[in-house]
């Protein structure tokens, strides 16, 4: 059974650097299409446009954060915790700030993120975006697709979190299995 759960320790941590890479790569290409609605060969703006500098400060921080997020997932590896066959506190401390961090920011970021998506619907001028794209020979996509796929972003982050807590509490479990059949074995030999 240790073999499994040592397997399992090496993949979640390496999860969770990849989830929190997931996090910069979206934060990376949050603003993409709202830069569409500024940057156009006939220098007009589209009604409601501010909100691309309303979201510059929010991007920028969840650029950070998501950076935070990678150098956390690596605090991981720093205490050993993909190898360790006992976990210590340095262990259980790494876990618990991942989570804590993880959980900390996909509540944030989707509360910023679903604000913006209905500023986004409720200010933004589609038919004048949708004709001034169409002119300038862009290929215009009515959607949100960029504000909808924080959802699968942040629903890996927190699915990985979940797996790191249930991953110290199986690997909990086995090492006071292990120290029972310890004594137990003491016991036997005295």
């Amino acid at each position: 059974m240790y073999r499994k759960q040592m397997k399992l320790q090496r993949v979640l941590c390496l999860l969770s650097i990849v989830a929190s890479a997931v996090v910069f790569i979206y934060s990376l290409g949050l603003m993409t299409d709202l830069n569409d609605m500024l940057n156009n060969p006939f220098g007009k703006r589209v009604a409601g446009a501010a909100i691309y500098e309303d979201m510059q400060g929010f991007n920028r921080l969840l650029t950070r954060i998501s950076i935070g997020l990678i150098l956390i997932s690596c605090l991981l590896f720093v205490t050993n915790t993909h190898s360790r066959r006992k976990y210590y506190i340095g262990n259980y401390f790494a876990i618990g700030l991942t989570a804590v961090v993880n959980i900390g920011a996909a509540v944030w970021a989707h509360t910023q993120v679903e604000a913006y998506k209905t500023q986004y619907l409720t200010t933004v001028d589609q038919a004048q975006l949708q004709n001034m794209m169409e002119r300038s020979r862009q290929v215009y996509y009515e959607g949100t697709f960029w504000f909808d796929a924080h959802y699968a972003v942040f629903a890996l982050t927190l699915c990985v979190t979940v797996l790191l807590i249930l991953n110290a509490i199986w690997k909990r479990k086995l090492m006071s299995e292990e120290k029972s059949l310890l004594t137990a074995g003491k016991a036997a030999t005295v």
